[in-house]
């Protein structure tokens, strides 16, 4: 429902010190924050076990500069990283955005490992598109899951109420802006609570077909592998409060999700020396600009289908990935000892597949203009994949402090965004997207957003 309403004449059932929307990454780094300056802070999460996007990620968070790095004798800075990320969003990215997510990125992950016990390490095996050091920062599982279940048992043992199974559909705000409270659905029961500050933290609006066929038309039909509960509530609240909204056609995809298998393959299967092809067996793209812009190159193939062409060294590279594994127990990925007996596992034309292995040129560009720097050898593989829409990365335009923006520039009073709520640092377009742009944001300005709202 989505609604902004008078808090004229409201009476609140209840009032708290800050009450956050949404129990994802942002959310609950924003509570522990909060919690950590003394403040006691309520979490509303409509499912009834905390997950959001973050549970569908790998949990990577890239940062620079860390200790981490430094272990492992990586040379990387803020600055740099920053170059990174305003270079991959073709400069359209809020500059004070990317200079504070770049900043505040490897404090963020240290932070966590030193409060909360979470083994972060380098992923060194590979190196993500975009990205001109190792700094993607994961724990052992190398998943979402195990990191919104690290962060979920933070806030369980800080005592932080997260209150599960309703869903936020109704602000209250007075003439200047102030949000005084909310109105919540609990499973048909209506409750008000008041509050001294709201963070939203309750993701894009990628879950809502009407949203997306309107802000992004090249993805209304595609795949959504985001979580189903990224209504838009923010982007929809924004409108009606008169927010200033940012980037709305920006987007994460990914070219690589297992057909019809529904699972994730990591893109170390592509970078690592793999490739794509189309029904006709012929490569489309270059591959190696990232994983977020090819979602919309596959599912302008034949079927909107596409297949993942390498070999057994980097499946065992990617076996690192929990999806990767599932998706070989499940049967995704097909091998053979030639690529003439691979093609006729996946039904492209042998000699299209064959001439596509003779083209590489290894350390020359390609007609695409991708440079290989290995060779693919027997026995090869394959897994038939897909393009999906993971989340999106417009949204509330936010400062620095995580305050959301008037259309005149100035803050809301006691208004706060993060995570997919907030507008990212990927521009308006999906090549615009930096691996691990979604829970950098959502990291960063969690955190942030606890602090500036504590202040209050």
């Amino acid at each position: 429902m989505s609604e902004v309403r008078s808090s004229d004449d409201v009476e609140f059932d209840s009032e708290v010190p800050v009450l956050i929307v949404g129990a994802g990454a942002a959310g609950l780094i924003a509570a522990l924050t909060l919690s950590e300056a003394g403040i006691e802070p309520v979490v509303i999460e409509r499912d009834a076990v905390p997950s959001g996007s973050t549970a569908l990620s790998a949990g990577l968070i890239p940062a620079a500069g860390t200790r981490f790095q430094r272990a492992q004798g990586i040379e990387d800075s803020a600055k740099l990283f920053a170059e990174d990320i305003s270079r991959k969003a073709h400069g359209e990215a809020d500059a004070k955005l990317v200079r504070t997510v770049a900043e505040h990125a490897g404090p963020s992950v240290e932070w966590l490992a030193d409060s909360y016990r979470m083994p972060f390490e380098v992923i060194t095996d590979f190196n993500y598109p975009g990205h001109s050091a190792h700094r993607m920062h994961g724990l052992p599982s190398r998943t979402g899951a195990e990191l919104i279940d690290r962060l979920r048992g933070a806030a369980e043992v800080r005592g932080i109420p997260i209150l599960t199974g309703r869903v936020c559909d109704t602000l209250f705000v007075d003439e200047d802006g102030f949000i005084e409270g909310v109105e919540i659905d609990a499973r048909g029961a209506r409750e008000t609570i008041g509050c001294g500050a709201l963070v939203l933290a309750c993701n894009g609006y990628g879950g809502d077909p009407e949203l997306v066929r309107r802000f992004i038309p090249e993805m209304g039909e595609a795949l959504y592998f985001g979580h189903p509960g990224n209504q838009g509530d923010a982007v929809l609240w924004g409108e009606a409060l008169g927010a200033r909204l940012g980037s709305l056609s920006g987007y994460q995809g990914h070219g690589s999700v297992a057909t019809p298998h529904n699972i994730l393959i990591t893109w170390a299967a592509i970078m690592e020396g793999g490739f794509q092809v189309n029904r006709d067996g012929r490569r489309f793209s270059n591959e190696a600009r990232g994983y977020s812009e090819a979602a919309a190159e596959v599912l302008r193939q034949p079927g909107g289908i596409a297949f993942d062409i390498f070999d057994a060294r980097i499946a065992a590279i990617a076996r690192q990935f929990e999806d990767f594994k599932t998706a070989e127990k499940a049967g995704a990925v097909v091998s053979a000892d030639s690529i003439a007996a691979l093609a006729a596992r996946i039904a492209v034309p042998a000699d299209a597949l064959q001439a596509e292995v003779d083209a590489i040129d290894i350390g020359k560009p390609d007609r695409h203009g991708r440079v290989f720097e290995k060779q693919l050898a027997a026995p090869y593989c394959a897994i038939k994949v897909t393009g999906a829409l993971f989340h999106t990365q417009g949204g509330l335009a936010i400062d620095a402090n995580a305050r959301v923006l008037q259309k005149n520039g100035r803050p809301f009073p006691n208004l706060f965004a993060a995570g997919g709520a907030a507008v990212g640092v990927s521009g308006a377009q999906a090549s615009g997207y930096l691996s691990g742009n979604g829970l950098l944001t959502a990291t960063v300005f969690g955190r942030i957003a606890g602090t500036s709202a504590a202040k209050l």
